[in-house]
This record gives C-alpha cells, structure tokens and sequence, in this order.
C-alpha cells in the first residue's frame, strides 16, 4: 500500500478553477485505479504553515545548541512543532500530487511557504563533503497546473517559474520520477476552453492508471 499526498494550492473548488477541476478528477480515478492506497489530502489554505520567521530560526537555533525543548517559547515551541508535523508527513508519503493555478508566473504563495516548511536538512536532504544530496530517492510526484495562456513552448516557457520551481526541488530531494499535467491556453481562446478542459480532464483520467 502506498501514501500519496493530493496536495491543492487553490482557493476556489473544482467548480471554479480549472486545475482543480483536473486535480479532482485526476485523484477521483487513481482511487478507483488503487483502492489499497491510502490518499490524505492537504489543502493549503486550510492547513496552517507557519513561515520561516526570526521565531523558527531562533528555536532551531537553541535546540541545536542543546536547549531543552521546554525552554523554547511559546511561540518557537509552536512553529517548530508545526514544521516538524509538516515535513514528517511529507516524508513519509511515497507520492505526492501537487495541484496548483499559475498565477503571475508561478504559484500561490502558500506553495512556496509549504516547500520551505518540507525543505528540512536532515529529513528530505542532507548536506555532504560534495554538496547537497537529496533523500527522497523512492518518491514519485506529478504537478497538475491551470495555465491560463500557453506557456508550454519558447519563447513563454522561460516565464513559467512555478513548475520549473518544483522540478528544481523535487530533484534537489532527489525524487527520481516527476511529471507535469498541464491545462493551457483556456484565457487565451475562451472558445475553446471546455473543450481544453475536457482534454485534460481524460489525460489525468490515464495518467491515474499507471501513477
């Protein structure tokens, strides 16, 4: 049996945004397709993720020097206790589904904050005498993104920085296989929008098959 994480990034449901609309469908049929599978969905704007605030590094900071937990702050007991819950689940999932919109070239910003908070030396990387080496070597993650222009070609695919973001970490975890399912162009020709979205609607549908 295999943990996957469907981890949304979205305010709006799948009747109002296209990716979750996707997302949705997608997490719906892998389900039906592995139903020995346990599935826990984190949605990002409910969950609290604290940010990396002078609170954290200072708390990390005492308990690195040998402070006793105890001895933290409130405040600082909190947050590293929120931190740890975060990064621990993410660890101990075998696959990840990050759905996200691309908004202003990336993603919102409460993706970001939830990649710092699993960004945990010691936990989904370590460092070594050659450098960084990511240890999340039997994960497999895929990211299903809304787009509402066409940014899958040059010269608009160098401005996509919210897929290519997570490219970059998921390989610095060292996570083996990652994919992109990518909804596009919809803003662009309204005309064809259902249609557009239906497409991608079916591909996800497969993709849940074999993920």
């Amino acid at each position: 049996m295999a943990k996957v994480l469907y981890i949304t990034a979205h305010p709006h449901d799948e009747t109002q945004s296209y990716s979750m609309a996707v997302g949705n469908s997608f997490i719906e049929a892998y389900k039906q397709a592995h139903p020995q599978d346990e599935v826990v969905a984190v949605d990002l704007y409910k969950e609290h993720i604290p940010h990396i605030d002078a609170d954290i590094f200072s708390g990390w900071g005492k308990l690195r020097s040998g402070t006793d937990f105890s001895e933290l702050s409130t405040e600082e007991q909190a947050k590293v206790t929120r931190l740890a819950e975060l990064s621990d689940q993410f660890i101990q999932a075998d696959k990840y589904v990050f759905v996200t919109p691309f908004w202003n070239f990336s993603y919102p910003p409460v993706m970001k904050a939830y990649i710092d908070a699993v960004s945990v030396a010691g936990k989904s990387f370590q460092y070594t005498e050659q450098g960084p080496v990511g240890l999340l070597t039997d994960k497999k993650a895929l990211h299903i993104q809304a787009r509402g222009g066409f940014y899958s070609e040059s010269p608009t695919a160098e401005l996509e920085m919210g897929h290519r973001h997570l490219e970059i970490i998921m390989n610095f975890f060292g996570v083996p296989s990652f994919e992109g399912l990518f909804v596009e162009g919809h803003n662009q020709v309204p005309a064809e929008a259902q249609e557009i979205k239906e497409a991608a609607i079916r591909r996800a549908q497969d993709l849940a098959q074999t993920f």
